[in-house]
C-alpha cells in the first residue's frame, strides 16, 4: 500500500491498522520517503541483522541452527579453508 503523507497524516490510526498486515509506503513529492510496518515485521528484520547472545534465541531458532547444513555445491569452500587458522 501507498499512501501520501497528507493522507497518512489524516489517517494515522488506519494505516497503523493496516500495517499489521503488510507494509505502508508513505510518499513525499512522490517519492517512498517512510515506511510503516508491524512490529514483529520490523523485529525479524532487525533478527537477521543484529548479532545475539546465544542465551537469548528462542528453541525453535537453535533447532533450525542445529538442523541446518551447507549445501553440497559449496564443499570446494571446505578445501579453501582447510588450511586457515584464525
Amino acid at each position: 500500500m501507498r499512501v501520501t503523507s497528507t493522507e497518512f497524516q489524516q489517517n494515522v490510526g488506519r494505516f497503523q491498522d493496516a500495517a499489521q498486515h503488510a507494509p505502508v509506503a508513505i510518499t513525499k513529492n512522490g517519492r517512498t520517503h517512510t515506511v510503516l510496518l508491524s512490529a514483529t515485521m520490523f523485529e525479524i528484520l532487525l533478527k537477521g541483522r543484529v548479532a545475539r547472545p546465544i542465551e537469548e534465541l528462542d528453541h525453535e531458532t537453535l533447532e533450525a541452527i542445529a538442523k541446518s547444513a551447507v549445501p553440497s555445491q559449496y564443499d570446494e569452500l571446505d578445501a579453501v579453508l582447510k588450511d586457515w587458522t584464525p
